[in-house]
């Protein structure tokens, strides 16, 4: 059975062996960071639950064949790689969740997660709003270096957009920029991760917002054409919302960081790295977390309708999109557009978190085709794009509730939920 691009919403059903000793929750090696979960309102207790699930008992042997069966999957990635990345829109392999796929989207969750870990929050540090460390230092110094890439551009924007929940400055007199925040990162991998994963994958990671959810009000203006900000579509209705597209294309000419937009440093540096590697098979990844999600899509799409990943020999790069907690970006038009390009986003969310659901409140793809039809020329007319993945943190036993709507927010509590779920068909 094929699942409708238009309008699908996977919920699944979800468990958790409780059976797990209480520790705290870390990912890729790192050390857990309880002390900032904790002052976000969750109280993860415990570091990995079994990923896959089993109804036999707990014998040696059968663990064995359960670790052997997951060493085989795992030597398989190169052979499956397109199916993870989408080509077949995810049917089969969201319910019930396929092993492999569960551990590239904590892996590319991950390398979103590291546009945090990497970002100088601190306003009495003169490089308060850029990243704390160097691009060949960036995974080895988030003890990341087991994941196989190297960055090779950081990605900067003007901060003379009112997103003051974004963007962040230091109260320094003389500081490193006064109008640029670094915003993401360009990164590849290297030979032996490239050789596990059956081709060169080229990775663009968006930072996002990890705290408070007063941009949404920010940026629920209107929809804009796309086109209107020398983006090329060849549909003048299909329309974005306006403060994304405006974070993606404005530049500031004065600034060395921020000189051209981040849109003009995503295409440089992919047609680039796509040059150097073009006699290999590739993949473009583009990942992002809550607002870095919708610049994760609209980064892909403009790779796409530019003609950016079409090779010299004419083979197209799929570009694939893992967004994790993201709003929606424009309307039905786009939403088809990028059908029609065949980019692939597979969008992850908290079922209780109130991002995905906005901006378009009222007018969405969970209404009737009729009424988005009527409402299509409404400045407030949005819908989702791709394929959803819903989870609920209420099915952990790990994660505290509170009410605080920005705990529902949380990149690292959604990668707990992926990395600690059963599911069951």
């Amino acid at each position: 059975m094929a699942i409708s691009l238009s309008k699908t919403f996977l919920s699944i059903t979800h468990q958790f062996f409780p059976s797990e000793k209480c520790r705290p929750v870390s990912f890729s090696g790192r050390e857990p960071q309880l002390q900032r979960a904790t002052s976000m309102g969750f109280a993860t207790r415990s570091l990995r639950v079994p990923r896959v699930s089993s109804k036999t008992s707990g014998s040696l042997s059968s663990s064995m064949d359960e670790l052997d069966k997951e060493t085989r999957e795992e030597r398989r990635v190169a052979d499956v790689w397109r199916e993870i990345h989408g080509v077949d829109d995810w049917v089969g392999m969201l319910d019930p969740m396929d092993p492999l796929l569960r551990s590239e989207l904590i892996r590319y969750g991950e390398m979103a997660q590291a546009c945090y870990d990497a970002f100088d929050f601190d306003p009495f540090s003169k490089y308060c709003g850029s990243c704390r460390f160097t691009t060949r230092q960036f995974f080895d110094s988030l003890a990341m270096a087991d994941h196989g890439y190297v960055v090779s551009r950081y990605i900067f924007a003007t901060s003379n957009i009112n997103l003051p929940n974004f963007f962040k400055k230091s109260r320094w007199p003389k500081v490193w920029s006064k109008s640029a925040n670094w915003i993401g990162y360009v990164a590849v991998s290297n030979d032996e991760i490239s050789k596990r994963l059956g081709r060169r994958d080229i990775v663009v990671a968006w930072r996002g917002t990890v705290t408070r959810l007063e941009w949404i009000a920010d940026l629920m203006d209107f929809l804009k054409p796309i086109s209107s900000n020398k983006i090329p579509c060849p549909d003048s209705t299909v329309k974005v919302e306006s403060g994304f597209l405006d974070l993606y294309t404005d530049k500031d000419v004065n600034c060395r960081f921020c000189k051209f937009s981040a849109r003009e440093q995503i295409l440089t540096e992919v047609k680039r790295l796509l040059e150097i590697y073009q006699l290999e098979e590739l993949s473009l990844t583009i990942t992002g977390h809550s607002l870095g999600s919708a610049l994760a899509i609209l980064s892909a799409y403009d790779i796409v309708e530019t003609g950016l990943n079409v090779l010299q020999d004419s083979r197209a790069v799929p570009v694939s999109v893992f967004s994790f907690s993201g709003p929606r970006v424009g309307n039905v038009r786009f939403k088809e557009r990028m059908g029609v390009l065949g980019v692939k986003v597979l969008r992850v969310v908290n079922v209780h978190d109130i991002v995905p659901k906005s901006p378009g409140l009222f007018f969405n793809e969970n209404v009737s085709p009729l009424l988005m039809k009527m409402a299509e020329r409404l400045p407030w007319s949005y819908s989702h794009v791709g394929v959803e993945l819903s989870l609920d943190h209420k099915n952990s036993p790990f994660l505290k509730e509170t009410g605080d709507l920005s705990c529902a927010h949380n990149l690292e509590a959604l990668l707990h939920l992926l990395d600690g779920l059963v599911s069951y068909a």
